[in-house]
């Protein structure tokens, strides 16, 4: 495997957090996460797919609850992104596609490929050997200057 230079896995830990950002917002309220529930429905219907069934307020919370935790963990890989955080996401990542494999399993939701191929990916890609700029030794896990990548 090529390792991916530093500067370039820094940019991936960024975008992995603005993707977690555009997934992950409408679940971080009750109120946005009818409009994302009634989506995701509607996309697996579009899919031939049954239609999602309703959530009561216990499914809800949990939903807001993990959206509220994605989004401060987003704002935290953004802020300060560096190849530990990077490693901890890909791991949150794995975990993340073996819970939505086992739901695809259970329920054969088409619209759960459209979350779980990107997941995981985005767990190979934050996993994947990287470079250490400027010298041997292991990269830096620590955050790094933004202005340097």
């Amino acid at each position: 495997m090529t390792p991916i230079p530093l500067p370039t896995f820094i940019r991936i830990v960024r975008a992995s957090a603005w993707y977690d950002i555009v997934v992950t917002a409408l679940f971080a309220t009750p109120w946005t996460f009818a409009l994302a529930h009634e989506a995701m429905s509607a996309t697996n219907q579009a899919l031939g797919g049954q239609a999602l069934p309703p959530f009561g307020t216990l499914q809800v919370l949990i939903a807001c609850l993990m959206g509220s935790v994605v989004l401060v963990w987003s704002v935290l890989r953004l802020v300060e992104p560096s190849v530990r955080l990077g490693r901890f996401d890909g791991t949150a990542r794995f975990l993340f596609s073996t819970w939505m494999a086992w739901a695809l399993m259970n329920t054969g939701a088409p619209f759960l490929w459209l979350l779980l191929v990107p997941e995981f990916a985005w767990g190979v890609v934050q996993w994947w050997p990287v470079a250490h700029v400027g010298g041997a030794g292991p990269p830096p896990t620590r955050s790094i200057d933004a202005r340097a990548a």
